[in-house]
């Protein structure tokens, strides 16, 4: 009696097993531990949790191969004849046989489903002082606005260290902004507005391309992110003010121009 009363024990402990990730999770996300995530950024978090679910398949794998491996030499077949016969078992041993493994499953696949709950969470938390930058989106081009009077088509730069978040939509039809090793994807669609954001940690270039099928030349929509030092980015950014301000007063003229000349045209008619 004793014996089927700690048995029942055990598998009421085991049924409680796959709350013990919630509980870790639930402690993670206090605010004094969790206000920059451990200092991961968006993507260093993406492959932590990418590592610890590729040891985990990895583990399961080497453990039901070695399962199978053991139960292939050990009830290898003798005979022709020969034909194998279940155990009987108990109630409560047919019971275990289904519970304890499940719930080890269950415990260990709640474990990833929090960390990657708490990777969305940070992916959808955008730091107070990210750079806003407009993405439009048009067969087949990338045209990235600073809202200062600068914009760049197929060719993004940021400065290192400052998280930026791209506000994003398209002129045509459905495209996909995807940056290379920010591990950040998120379609692009006419009349409405999406977002995604990124930060930028280390200096050089990163591939900017479209990951949603949106014509013919697809495949050549893709431009780069360039992340620069601050002084490099804010020298840039005033020669690429001075530039766009040149610009603007030549379009000014040219349209006085051009009403100017129309005038006389329409004079001489006229006369």
């Amino acid at each position: 009696m004793k014996i089927k009363s700690l048995s029942y024990k055990v598998l009421g402990t085991l049924l409680a097993l796959p709350l013990i990730p919630t509980l870790v999770y639930a402690f993670e996300m206090d605010t004094a531990v969790r206000k920059n995530y451990n200092g991961l950024t968006p993507q260093a978090h993406w492959d932590e949790v990418w590592h610890e679910v590729m040891l985990d398949l990895i583990v399961i794998g080497v453990i039901y191969f070695a399962v199978a491996l053991f139960f292939m030499i050990r009830y290898k077949r003798t005979g022709h004849d020969q034909v194998g016969k279940s155990p009987k078992l108990t109630g409560q041993a047919m019971i275990g046989w289904v519970v304890i493994p499940c719930m080890l499953f269950l415990g260990d696949d709640l474990f990833l489903y929090v960390k990657a709950f708490d990777l969305h969470n940070q992916m959808r938390n955008v730091p107070a002082h990210a750079q806003t930058i407009k993405v439009t989106a048009s067969m087949w081009n990338w045209n990235y606005d600073y809202g200062n009077g600068v914009d760049t088509d197929m060719e993004l730069r940021v400065p290192v260290g400052k998280p930026v978040i791209f506000r994003m939509t398209s002129d045509d039809v459905v495209h996909s902004h995807y940056v290379d090793g920010y591990h950040v994807t998120e379609d692009v669609m006419p009349g409405r507005v999406t977002w995604e954001w990124i930060m930028p940690v280390k200096l050089g270039e990163s591939v900017i391309t479209c990951r949603e099928y949106c014509g013919a030349n697809h495949s050549k929509m893709y431009g780069k992110l360039i992340v620069m030092k601050q002084a490099d980015y804010d020298a840039w950014m005033t020669e690429a003010l001075a530039d766009a301000k040149a610009e603007s007063a030549h379009r000014v003229a040219s349209a006085a121009i051009g009403k100017v000349t129309a005038s006389k045209i329409n004079e001489g008619q006229e006369g």
